[in-house]
């Protein structure tokens, strides 16, 4: 005769869980690769991550506060909006830098645009108050010499100018902003000046 089987008790083992995910452990392209899947979290932890080397390196570029704030802000929006032009041939902290100095050279031309506005106003008023009639004329030639003469250089030797006097830059940091090497931003802004000269020597 068998003796009876005994029956199983039944495990009291429980499941083990996986811990939560560390977000913040995760390397660059493991969260670029889980944001691309559309993982929020992912994405928001990049941001996080990257906020503080934007502002900063915004705050080099560009020494104006509101300005860098601005780039800053507008540099992870982009960020988020255009993670599917990284393609990984280069660090993400690489991608990422030069992305926030397109936008830092970008803010700084419309920051230029929207300044040259009241200071031809600011010229203009100036001279309306000018007592003397040929003093008013003189200013209005000088005004007219000056942008008549930017315009007669070009676009990329205008933007140097305007970065390293304008906005008191180094020419590392013009570099940067521009997209140049540093020697070619020394060069653009050594031909800019001349030229300048040339077309304004006969009005100073």
């Amino acid at each position: 005769m068998k003796p009876p089987r005994r029956r199983s008790r039944p495990s009291q083992q429980t499941l083990r869980r996986d811990p939560p995910l560390r977000y913040d452990r995760l390397s660059d392209p493991i969260l670029v690769k889980r944001a691309r899947d559309g993982d929020g979290r992912a994405l928001d932890a990049l941001c996080e991550r990257h906020a503080p080397r934007v502002e900063r390196l915004a705050r080099h570029l560009l020494h104006d506060t509101e300005d860098a704030r601005d780039a800053a802000q507008e540099s992870l929006a982009k960020l988020c909006t255009r993670l599917d032009q990284y393609r990984g041939e280069a660090a993400f902290s690489t991608w990422l830098h030069r992305l926030v100095v397109n936008t830092c050279r970008d803010v700084a031309d419309r920051q230029r645009a929207r300044r040259c506005e009241p200071l031809a106003g600011e010229l203009e008023q100036r001279a309306s108050h000018e007592a003397d009639p040929a003093r008013a004329v003189d200013l209005a030639e000088l005004r007219g010499a000056l942008r008549g003469a930017l315009a007669g250089i070009s676009a990329e030797q205008a933007r140097v100018l305007l970065l390293k006097d304008g906005f008191d830059l180094s020419f590392e940091e013009v570099a940067k902003v521009a997209g140049m090497p540093v020697g070619t931003a020394k060069c653009y802004a050594h031909r800019g000046r001349l030229r300048l000269r040339d077309q304004l020597g006969d009005v100073a």
